[in-house]
């Protein structure tokens, strides 16, 4: 594909999330957290990095199909066009549904449900290892003959459209509600209360869900997240903590049965010698509280830096990756992950992040100069790393501000 357009759209999605956050400052309604919105725009950053060493790979499976299976040559015109969109996002919605439904793949799309909050940034919060499996579910498409240059086209456009539905700021949209999937639709489908939960699946058109029985009107005020809060900002656990309780649910059961169907069977199932399925919760609205450790805001500043860098870093990695020798493209995308753990850390304190950070900063530094990457990103990059050092070593100093970094 020539064209990505969803990392062309990156710059649009950042002024969108601003003009929501301005509005919501504006209008005191508290839909945005630091911490919380840091945590989501870091599995964005976290998928994009991750999802070059991936988007190749996937695509080759597409790809042969239709070379060498395919049933018809189709024309591209307008009626194709049309026909694929709705294909895209049947399957989408079957993608989708099935995430919900099956453990193994709840696993990775767990990650965009685990924010407590609903705002723009909630979209960018990607699992960084679901694009492993969700291209399967489009494989009929190939088989069929449509193009795999207007399959990535639509798809992308498919994804692009579900961002703006992140939002509490729009309502209603009155007749749209009908067959769009609308921020209202969506805001169901991001509910952790019971009658709210695994209904909306819809991508762009709403009738999917409407057509197999799952969709929901949005009622009672919704609580947003997973039904378990995940309670942590660290971003390489919000990826695998899913599949650690899978595992140790697995390693309870003797019998195989259990253990292969810990996989298969829906979220919420347990072996009958664990107690069988356990549904959701009902959510009580007065001992209700979110995940929001405290910290100081001394940091604040900092972890904003850092979250810069690695978007920064994230960014040089998503458009540079096709020039990139191999070799500076694993330590970038290594050190890009590696400063989102800094940020989560930081927003909940950790002791180990003292020695984890000077670790990091000064491998930032000896990465760019052993390299050689070109001496303007040497000097602008080698300086943020030294400027961040000499400020969080401030930051740590005891008579600096009030104390360390405590335990937590």
């Amino acid at each position: 594909m020539k064209v990505d357009y969803i990392a062309l759209s990156v710059p649009i999605f950042f002024i969108l999330i601003g003009i929501e956050l301005a509005y919501t400052f504006y209008k005191k309604l508290n839909y945005y957290r630091l911490n919380d919105s840091i945590a989501n725009l870091s599995q964005g950053i976290g998928q994009q990095v991750t999802g070059v060493f991936m988007k190749t790979a996937l695509f080759f499976g597409y790809m042969y199909i239709f070379e060498y299976w395919r049933l018809f040559d189709l024309p591209q015109t307008i009626w194709t066009w049309i026909i694929l969109f709705i294909g895209v996002d049947f399957f989408y919605y079957w993608f989708h549904r099935m995430s919900h439904q099956i453990n193994a793949l709840w696993a990775a799309h767990i990650v965009h449900h685990q924010s407590e909050e609903y705002n723009l940034t909630v979209a960018l919060r990607q699992s960084w290892f679901q694009g492993w499996f969700s291209w399967v579910f489009y494989l009929p498409l190939a088989f069929i003959g449509f193009d795999p240059v207007m399959f990535l086209t639509l798809s992308a456009f498919n994804t692009l459209y579900q961002f703006w539905i992140h939002t509490r700021a729009i309502k209603s949209m009155g007749p749209l509600e009908w067959i769009l999937n609308t921020p209202s639709h969506h805001r169901v489908h991001h509910g952790s209360n019971p009658k709210y939960i695994d209904k909306n699946h819809a991508g762009t058109l709403i009738i999917w869900d409407k057509i197999f029985g799952t969709f929901q009107k949005e009622e009672d005020e919704v609580y947003y997240g997973i039904t378990t809060p995940l309670a942590s900002w660290n971003p390489v656990w919000a990826n695998v903590h899913y599949w650690a309780e899978l595992w140790n649910t697995a390693k309870q059961s003797p019998r195989w049965s259990d253990k292969i169907n810990v996989f298969l069977k829906p979220p919420g199932w347990f072996p009958a010698h664990l107690g069988g399925f356990k549904p959701a919760p009902d959510i009580n609205p007065a001992s209700y509280a979110k995940y929001n450790p405290q910290f100081h805001q001394k940091f604040s500043g900092y972890v904003l830096l850092q979250f810069l860098v690695s978007l920064a870093t994230g960014s040089a990695i998503l458009f540079l990756n096709a020039t990139l020798p191999v070799t500076p493209l694993i330590c970038g995308s290594i050190f890009s992950i590696l400063t989102l753990l800094t940020c989560g850390a930081l927003l909940e304190e950790k002791k180990w992040l003292i020695y984890f950070e000077y670790f990091r900063l000064v491998s930032g530094i000896l990465i760019v100069l052993l390299l050689k990457f070109p001496v303007g990103y040497q000097v602008i990059f080698a300086g943020l790393q030294i400027v961040s050092l000499v400020w969080f070593n401030n930051l740590n100093k005891p008579n600096a501000h009030a104390q360390e970094i405590p335990e937590v």
